[in-house]
């Protein structure tokens, strides 16, 4: 769902003056695109798929439950929203604990707004060691030519605040399949 109007996380349900940019069918469609231009790289073997949290959650089980070979899941949490409406600067809540280095690491994210959050988690894994580091979306943000974009991404949206799909406003409606 999105959000044209000023959002007001205190509410209840669902957002006043929001409206469907993609149904439950398009998301899983979405997952689908995503998993199969995933397949090669986990087929490449010593995968590593690491969730960005807590955004990441349902692109990550949907992408574990659609990808066939040997991987394995791990998680970290940053925070850049802390319960706003606008971004602020990346805090790391919990680093990934599993050793990264000479392995293939695939960050997972809900959506690529900017790429502040992918490049810095893919930084810190090259940084540990990562043999290759690639990234991956449900929700690509259409930018101009040359934005930093994901290197997989299942869905391309326009302008907006969004929330379903792991993406939330004010830590509410992350569960939302559309």
């Amino acid at each position: 769902s999105m959000a044209d109007a000023a959002v007001d996380p205190g509410v209840a349900g669902p957002v006043p003056g929001s409206r469907r940019v993609r149904s439950a069918a398009e998301v899983a469609a979405g997952w689908d695109r995503l998993a199969a231009g995933l397949q090669p790289v986990v087929a490449a073997g010593d995968v590593v798929l690491l969730g960005v949290l807590l955004g990441a959650l349902p692109t990550l089980a949907a992408l574990a439950s659609r990808l066939h070979g040997d991987f394995v899941l791990e998680t970290c949490r940053v925070a850049r929203y802390r319960g706003q409406v606008a971004a602020g600067g990346l805090a790391w809540l919990c680093r990934p604990q599993l050793a990264l280095r000479d392995r293939r690491v695939v960050v997972v994210d809900d959506i690529n707004d900017d790429g502040t959050t992918l490049a810095a988690v893919a930084g810190w894994c090259r940084a540990e060691g990562a043999r290759e580091v690639c990234t991956a979306v449900l929700v690509e943000r259409q930018r101009a030519p040359g934005a930093p974009r994901a290197d997989f991404a299942g869905l391309t949206v326009g302008p907006g605040y969004l929330y379903g799909c792991g993406m939330d406003v004010g830590g509410r409606f992350r569960h939302l399949p559309d």
